[in-house]
């Protein structure tokens, strides 16, 4: 079976992690496979939004404890000690984050520890009322590894973030749109359809405009008031002189739809 599967609808793309015996608990193979997906996604002027879901009732359970207890898979010895010949750069995590394709989590159950930290590195989430984010990592004898050292305080400030990664306590969905770690909670059966819609919504828009505007609020996070401005003028000069700004100006005055094309 394919550890991730991938399907396109117009120019929405869904990757889904497919271990669904294991709550989609990660593996070497799930990894590079995820890594790659997402850098194609990114390179293919088709997509327009990525959807990150999982398989069955899980959305990823993180290491597999149960493999690591039997001395095989990822996060075992062996595996362990390939770790220092690991290109950190191709991590989904950090692949993720600089994607420039908005993302969109379909959290459909339970994300722990590094599923946590993947859900979180998406630009939205959208929970079904299943879902719960479990940061146990402490209970484990680890750390957030893979961005939620970096993520959490600037989701939730300091004082929230240390309090939900120290207890490791596990945090139900309504709880997690109280404290704007995801953007909503739907039905679970309406899960799929609400983020089609949103997915959708967003695709319809300018693709580059959107991808420039994700580039700088992501700069944003790690520089000055002054030296952002300063990064979007540039950004809005190549812009003003695109067919798509062309089609917006033209659409808004004859009141009709835009048809982006993405140049």
């Amino acid at each position: 079976m394919d550890e991730l599967l991938f399907t396109r609808d117009g120019a929405v793309a869904t990757l889904t992690l497919n271990r669904p015996d294991r709550l989609n608990a990660i593996s070497s193979g799930m990894l590079d496979a995820l890594s790659r997906a997402l850098v194609d996604c990114d390179r293919d002027p088709g997509v327009r939004v990525v959807v990150l879901t999982g398989a069955g009732k899980g959305f990823c359970a993180g290491l597999d404890l149960k493999d690591v207890a039997a001395g095989k898979g990822f996060g075992s010895a062996g595996e362990i000690a390939d770790l220092g010949r690991f290109d950190l750069r191709d991590a989904p995590p950090i692949v993720l984050h600089n994607l420039d394709k908005p993302t969109i989590c379909a959290l459909n159950g339970a994300a722990a520890g590094y599923g946590m930290d993947l859900a979180l590195g998406c630009d939205i989430r959208i929970a079904a009322a299943r879902a719960k984010l479990a940061p146990a990592f402490a209970k484990r004898g680890v750390l957030p590894e893979s961005g939620g050292t970096w993520l959490l305080p600037r989701l939730v400030g300091w004082s929230r973030a240390c309090e939900i990664a120290f207890t490791g306590r596990t945090l139900p969905a309504e709880e997690c749109l109280s404290l704007g770690l995801v953007s909503r909670v739907v039905p679970d059966e309406l899960l799929a359809k609400e983020v089609h819609a949103l997915a959708m919504e967003i695709a319809a828009n300018a693709p580059l405009a959107v991808q420039a505007t994700k580039r700088m609020m992501r700069l944003g996070q790690d520089e000055t008031f002054e030296a952002n401005v300063h990064h979007v003028f540039l950004q809005v000069l190549p812009l003003l002189r695109s067919r798509d700004f062309k089609e917006g100006v033209a659409a808004f005055a004859q009141g009709r739809a835009p048809k982006f094309e993405g140049r």
